[in-house]
């Protein structure tokens, strides 16, 4: 039998976790969480004074959340252009949202915030709408070699019709996704998936030479031939590009293969209709973000709260 006083065996390394515990002792209030803001973004507490035209050193005002200089009491506001900025809620809650959704795969809905922290449903969604908007990984450039391409729709269900929806479908909405075998993602809810929507995508986030794996989908006969745009335009890419035939029933073939995208759309989608049941148009894409967000910082652990903090800290540099 089992040794019932064993600890449980951790799957986070040591130096990658971070419990409830650990956020509870770092962040026990609103004042710990507002140093943590002042620091980040004047260290030692030291910030250029408007008013004296040099950096001075900074001191916070009784309970406010202004910091005045020591030589000319000039106040600066370490909120100021955050998300955090004007807010009612208890920064100390905003941390812990953000704790929530660092710490977890499939996401977390504001109608658990909700039950958790005692706030309305309307507060709890505006405060996770606000923190998505951070996540977002715009300009990532895939480094490679070798990358995957794959695309699917994405809503509410379209009666008596099956398959690839039609152009203008009003249902569905297309996102297409690169992903970097063993390494990151980039997803983008787009119009359509013809070749002059996707082939930007590509320009812009796969580096030139890389391997990209398709599946039989037109929009990618000609993957191979794309040109970098700049300078003269018509430099080629050289990408290197070769097709699974799902339509065949081969899913795998030696080092070709779709699988790791495809493992991105189930973690999507399972978390979407598992979490959030429904996902409008309007919000699809700060949904995508947040979960290749995470996708991109699989490795981190429960570190994960630490780049959506440095992303509300650093927005307002």
């Amino acid at each position: 039998m089992p040794n019932l006083s064993d600890k449980p065996k951790q799957s986070i390394p040591k130096e990658l976790r971070y419990s409830v515990k650990d956020f509870n002792n770092e962040f026990p209030n609103d004042d710990a969480c507002l140093r943590y803001i002042a620091e980040q973004r004047y260290p030692n507490g030291v910030a250029y004074c408007k008013q004296c035209k040099v950096e001075r050193k900074h001191y916070r005002v009784g309970n406010r959340t202004a910091f005045a200089c020591d030589h000319c009491g000039h106040h600066i506001y370490p909120l100021k252009g955050t998300i955090f900025e004007k807010s009612s809620t208890s920064l100390r809650l905003w941390f812990y949202s953000m704790y929530l959704m660092g710490s977890t795969r499939c996401g977390i809905s504001a109608k658990q915030i909700q039950r958790e922290a005692g706030v309305t449903y309307k507060t709890a969604w505006r405060m996770f709408h606000q923190i998505r908007s951070l996540l977002s990984d715009e300009d990532l450039q895939l480094e490679g070699p070798t990358v995957e391409i794959d695309e699917t729709y994405m809503g509410g269900r379209r009666k008596g019709q099956r398959g690839r929806p039609m152009r203008g479908d009003l249902v569905k909405t297309p996102v297409v996704a690169i992903v970097q075998r063993k390494g990151k993602v980039i997803a983008k809810a787009v119009k359509d998936v013809t070749k002059k929507t996707v082939y930007p995508l590509i320009r812009k986030h796969v580096v030139p030479e890389s391997v990209i794996y398709t599946d039989e989908f037109p929009t990618y006969d000609n993957v191979s031939k794309i040109k970098l745009l700049g300078g003269t335009g018509g430099t080629p890419a050289n990408y290197k590009h070769d097709t699974i035939r799902h339509a065949d029933g081969v899913y795998v073939r030696g080092d070709v293969h779709t699988n790791s995208v495809e493992g991105f759309w189930m973690l999507i989608k399972t978390g979407i209709r598992g979490v959030y049941h429904s996902v409008s148009v309007k919000y699809l894409q700060n949904y995508l973000d947040e979960y290749s967000f995470r996708y991109n910082r699989r490795h981190m652990g429960n570190q994960q709260f630490r780049s959506i903090l440095e992303r509300a800290v650093l927005k307002a540099r």
